[in-house]
């Protein structure tokens, strides 16, 4: 599989997708500059690949310890598996992050790039469990209760139209 890359997903499918998962953030709040990157491919299964969001690293994250489906990147930022998602062919956009004009923000986006890659292979093997054991035990463990519905939102992924 190809290395991990860093994209940025149609936010009209991601307000669709909302409707469906819970713990799925909007690309964009108000206040923000820039808008929400998602790591992936990081699973392709029944034919769809899957997605999870980047989120920034903020005071909370310091007390929290990793897990199959939390995973810390440094001081920059934190991947939630649970939250992982299909995305249909031709909805997620290729971050070149040589491009981004903010200094500082590239180099944040680098600094996480560089570390999103150096484990790549704990990212793809995590979000295989978690899948895995949300379709197994749907909502009856905590891990279940965390994460998005993958079946579901397969289904409304094959129905999306844009």
């Amino acid at each position: 599989m190809d290395n991990i890359k860093l994209y940025e997903i149609d936010p009209s499918y991601v307000h669709y997708l909302s409707h469906y998962a819970v713990h799925l953030f909007h690309n964009k709040q108000p206040g923000q500059s820039n808008e929400r990157k998602y790591i992936g491919v990081i699973l392709t299964v029944n034919g769809m690949d899957y997605f999870v969001p980047l989120s920034s690293f903020k005071e909370k994250h310091y007390r929290m310890q990793e897990s199959v489906d939390f995973i810390k990147i440094k001081r920059y930022a934190v991947i939630n598996i649970n939250n992982m998602f299909p995305v249909p062919t031709g909805l997620a956009s290729y971050v070149d992050i040589s491009k981004e004009r903010d200094d500082r923000y590239r180099s944040l986006l680098l600094a996480e790039y560089r570390t999103i890659k150096s484990i790549q292979d704990k990212i793809r093997k995590n979000a295989e469990i978690v899948y895995k054991h949300q379709i197994k035990n749907g909502a009856s463990t905590s891990l279940g209760k965390r994460c998005n519905d993958f079946l579901l939102l397969e289904e409304v992924c094959r129905h999306y139209k844009p």
